[in-house]
């Protein structure tokens, strides 16, 4: 039960596309490598030759008998080189006689060197009689011809039907063994394995001959796939790695992650975290497929299949990872700007982000369709022939990014601002390549496109500096104007007083009677960051005013009307107000403002300036934090 548990989580390790995407590769390889067009090669000689002509055909492959020999030349060098160099240069010496591709491992490409070799041992000495040294025809075949006269090289062709090796010519004039030809080599080479070496020499210095020499013979049977029985248990092993090392490799990261969230005093759920290293576990996993690839185990159209897939796998998951490390990176990079007094950074780190995403992406796209052999080039130029219906058709998008890149370099807001764009009003969230977010005050979104805030008119409120207030204070016509005087004193006094509060400017008169009062003017200026502070301070200063008309015993007046009626008496007398004394109005001032420094004395915001404003889950934290009751 245990071993169950263990294999069904291991599959679930990796994603089903990627597992499926290498296992069932294998089954074109039972279509075969069909036949394509060699392409041209320049190859650079070592040795210089008067004979070689202006095509830049190199005289090691001018014929398909020189080609022939070079090609036995190289592996016997290979054979009896000492040192690491000489063999790795005598491999490359055998490999120019081969028509294959260019992107194949080393490994696999020397091994089909050397099984060609042993099928050449085989069937029997290469005469030059029996390779030409000019042929007009562009393909040469060396084995089967029917002028053989040495019964081994018919008995050979007679027990192995249907194989052929064969020299092709390119545009270049250069003489090579053909992909037909080293497609099917490793078959042939595994078909014959019980014939006698009749010419050259023994080769068992290969990966390949050293695993099939330990191979059971049980096992080296082939499948209607093209591959031999020891081969598929090797995929599957392999695959098997690759899941362990998968699940090795998150388990330490999500280790070595959590450790350091937790020195950061940061809490992250097991489930991100999870899913936060899962492209880390498949790039390892791609990779051990990718070296075991390289060891050339596996036949040409099989390490051809599977090679794409791999890559496939590799790019993906290289660009999903590469993205994991860009949103890290940018997260920190959040973290730092928020540390600023600037607003400027907190805008362009998610611009940044994005365009590391994009370029990233990009750069898989590309790798990716090199791994199918698509051409780029030829794709970009197809889009600079389309490059105008593309212009037009995308003319809505690419304005919106100029518009983009001109808010960044004009920056009229940043991101918690309070702006006003065509009549929609709200703070802004986030800006993209092609649009703009506001929050507006119903929370709902409103997406602005870029192109129109070039044109439009914006009224950023959270440019401000000073936030004016302005209201009327309605008092009692019955209020004794040293009271008035007082009490506007007062006002004054707060306003000096309050922390955020501008101090060069500011009016507080008597301006005015009203209907049923007298109206006094109080317009005055906040200097605070954002609206929740203006707020916050607005409610202070006019509780304190209350406070302050209270102790004065100032009444506010309510719109009321009040009918009079009056006696005519011709013996009444109107006694009129006292005259003001010369001091009266220092004294009230005074008196004012002596009331004013009382109310506010023992304010905490007189030795400390408030901070932001916190809300109900952190006000209660900060309170809980210093001891403080809810009373």
């Amino acid at each position: 039960m245990k071993t169950t548990q263990f294999l069904t989580r291991l599959l679930q390790s990796v994603p089903l596309w990627a597992l499926l995407l290498i296992l069932f590769a294998s089954p074109t390889l039972a279509i075969g490598a069909q036949e394509e067009q060699p392409a041209p090669e320049q190859t650079a000689t070592s040795e210089p030759s008067d004979q070689q002509p202006a095509t830049g055909v190199d005289p090691l492959l001018k014929s398909p008998r020189t080609t022939m020999f070079t090609f036995l030349a190289a592996i016997n060098e290979f054979d009896k080189a000492d040192s690491s160099t000489t063999k790795r240069l005598a491999i490359e010496k055998a490999v120019k006689c081969l028509d294959i591709q260019s992107d194949l491992p080393i490994e696999t490409k020397r091994n089909i060197a050397f099984d060609l070799y042993t099928v050449l041992g085989r069937i029997g000495e290469a005469r030059e009689s029996q390779l030409p040294e000019t042929l007009e025809e562009s393909r040469f075949v060396f084995f089967p011809q029917n002028d053989w006269t040495m019964p081994h090289h018919q008995v050979f062709a007679i027990k192995h039907p249907g194989y052929t090796i064969s020299l092709s010519v390119d545009e270049t004039g250069n003489w090579r063994f053909d992909r037909p030809t080293l497609d099917r080599i490793h078959d042939l080479a595994i078909r014959s394995e019980a014939d006698k070496t009749i010419a050259g020499i023994i080769l068992d210095k290969t990966l390949m001959g050293k695993i099939r020499s330990a191979v059971p013979a049980t096992l080296k049977g082939k499948t209607s796939l093209g591959l031999e029985h020891w081969q598929w248990i090797a995929i599957l092993v392999v695959i098997f790695v690759g899941l362990i090392v998968d699940l090795f490799v998150r388990m330490i990261l999500r280790t070595l992650w959590h450790r350091f969230e937790i020195k950061r005093g940061r809490q992250v759920e097991k489930g991100s975290l999870k899913r936060a290293v899962r492209p880390f576990g498949l790039l390892a996993t791609a990779g051990v497929w990718y070296l075991a690839l390289n060891l050339g185990m596996l036949p040409i159209p099989a390490t051809l299949v599977l090679m794409v897939a791999v890559r496939v796998v590799f790019m993906v998951s290289l660009v999903w990872a590469a993205f994991k490390v860009t949103d890290l990176v940018s997260d920190w990079l959040s973290i730092q700007a928020s540390k600023t007094e600037t607003k400027f950074d907190d805008l362009l780190v998610p611009m940044v982000k994005r365009t590391a995403k994009l370029f990233i992406g990009a750069i898989g796209l590309i790798y990716i369709a090199s791994a199918f052999s698509i051409e780029i080039m030829p794709l970009l130029t197809g889009l600079g022939i389309g490059g105008l219906a593309v212009a037009f058709a995308a003319k809505d998008t690419i304005e919106n990014f100029f518009g983009s890149i001109a808010v960044i370099l004009d920056r009229p807001f940043e991101i918690g601002d309070w702006i006003v764009v065509n009549e929609v009003e709200g703070t802004v969230e986030d800006l993209g390549f092609r649009s703009t977010r506001i929050r507006t005050f119903y929370n709902s979104l409103v997406t602005v496109p870029n192109a129109t805030l070039v044109r439009a008119k914006v009224d950023n409120y959270g440019r401000r500096q000073y936030r004016r207030f302005s209201t009327k204070l309605n008092v009692t016509y019955d209020t004794h104007p040293d009271k008035i005087e007082a009490f506007c004193s007062g006002i004054r006094e707060i306003v000096k007083l309050h922390p955020y509060t501008r101090k060069d400017y500011y009016h507080v008169w008597l301006n005015s009677f009203g209907p049923h009062s007298l109206d006094i003017l109080v317009y005055i200026f906040f200097e605070c960051p954002d609206w929740s502070i203006e707020l916050r301070e607005k409610h202070r200063f006019m509780l304190d005013v209350v406070r302050l008309a209270d102790r004065l015993g100032v009444e506010f007046a309510f719109p009321t009307q009040k009918i009079h009626m009056v006696k005519d008496d011709p013996n009444a007398l109107h006694s009129p107000m006292d005259t003001p004394e010369i001091n009266s109005e220092r004294r009230w001032v005074l008196e004012g403002r002596k009331a004013a420094r009382e109310i506010t004395a023992d304010q905490p915001w007189k030795s400390e300036l408030p901070g932001p404003v916190l809300f109900a889950e952190e006000f209660d934290s900060e309170h809980e934090a210093r001891g403080e009751g809810a009373g």
